[in-house]
């Protein structure tokens, strides 16, 4: 008689919408498909750790009828940021196989994948990843969990903060994160009519926003405006904006209250900052991000079920497709490309990006025929 698998499911780094949606995916095929047993890792490794396990099905999940995961923000498994995972890489490795798992099915971003694949390797782990972040930054997809619903959250905040700009005639200046990248910057001010969008990728100067904004008030005899900045844009002279915390962890902010304080020091003109933070991680994932987390999920388990390991799922033309994590951790993060599509579609429109680029190399091609090689800026990065 075959061995029925067990397989292991845990979710890493920082949360985001859509998380419980794979989990969903996972569990109901992997249980009616397959009949395989699969067991939740709370808060990822340090489950690993401590040797904790639940055993998920799809009843399990379900509270009289009525399958709630769906829509649920956040993670049932909880989650972990923190800590040296490498430096307690045996006792990861020993819980994985002191839990029996056949395999296990990480969602994480790029940091967390990157730890785990290097302790699969190490430890005759069977690993596949699921790329979630709201940073979408994530190497060889062009689309990561929780994306999506990151930039109708700060769609809806910039809406609401432009009539407040309007009656008042002032500069409403939005934070918004990212890391080192600008992806969620610049399709969030595409969406929410940002006059201007400051990302990592490209350099400006407080002249050139500055300028725009002018034509704005002169030209268009329009008052007010909108600035959307990465957490990871530099300022004029190079610098980022950071702080540590209680917990002496080195945390991104202040690069709004920067850009604001510049405009209203060069024009004269009333500006506020407003940093969006941890909101932009909350809510119910949009329907873009349950399709997504959906097809994602199902994926994986069909990953394992070839025994394909070392893989990561990703969205390449429409379609899911696996790709080496190997590659995607040698590719990472993934940046924006400066001349890109969505960067010409906001220069047209009139959006300040900025004077200056740098084009950044994206992936290449795999050997095993995967698509690895991912255009980031084009249409065909929304789901149809």
């Amino acid at each position: 008689m075959t061995k029925r698998k067990r397989i292991g499911i845990l979710t890493s780094g920082g949360d985001c919408p859509g998380l419980n949606a794979v989990i969903r995916a996972v569990v109901n095929y992997a249980t009616c498909e397959y009949n395989w047993e699969v067991r939740g890792i709370p808060y990822a490794t340090q489950g690993l750790i401590e040797r904790k396990s639940v055993v998920l099905n799809r009843y399990g999940l379900e509270r009289h009828g009525i399958d709630p995961l769906l829509s649920m923000g956040g993670t049932i498994l909880g989650s972990i940021n923190k800590g040296d995972t490498e430096a307690q890489a045996d006792e990861v490795i020993s819980g994985y196989h002191d839990l029996e798992l056949d395999a296990l099915i990480a969602i994480g971003g790029d940091g967390s994948l990157a730890i785990l694949h290097k302790l699969a390797k190490k430890g005759n782990m069977n690993l596949v990843g699921v790329p979630k972040t709201i940073d979408n930054d994530v190497a060889c997809t062009e689309l990561s969990v929780g994306f999506n619903s990151a930039v109708s959250t700060i769609l809806d905040s910039l809406d609401r903060l432009s009539c407040t700009a309007a009656s008042h005639d002032r500069v409403m200046v939005v934070e918004v994160m990212g890391r080192t990248t600008g992806h969620l910057a610049l399709h969030s001010g595409i969406v929410g009519g940002a006059d201007a969008i400051l990302i990592p990728e490209i350099r400006y100067s407080v002249s050139g926003l500055c300028k725009r904004i002018q034509q704005l008030r002169n030209l268009w005899e329009r008052k007010f405006a909108i600035v959307v900045v990465a957490e990871g844009a530099k300022t004029t002279s190079g610098e980022s904006r950071s702080y540590k915390d209680a917990l002496g962890e080195v945390r991104l902010r202040g690069i709004g209250e920067y850009v604001a304080t510049e405009i209203e020091t060069t024009l004269g003109v009333e500006s506020r900052a407003t940093v969006l933070g941890h909101v932009q991680r909350g809510g119910a994932p949009s329907s873009q991000d349950r399709l997504l987390a959906t097809a994602f999920g199902k994926t994986a388990v069909d990953v394992i079920a070839a025994e394909d390991y070392g893989k990561m799922v990703a969205w390449s033309n429409h379609q899911v497709v696996t790709v080496s994590l190997e590659k995607v951790f040698q590719n990472s993060p993934r940046l924006l490309d400066p001349n890109g599509f969505w960067i010409e579609t906001a220069r047209a429109l009139g959006v300040y990006l900025g004077e200056e680029s740098e084009i950044h190399s994206t992936c290449s091609t795999s050997q095993n025929g995967h698509q690895d090689n991912v255009n980031i800026e084009t249409p065909e990065t929304i789901l149809n």
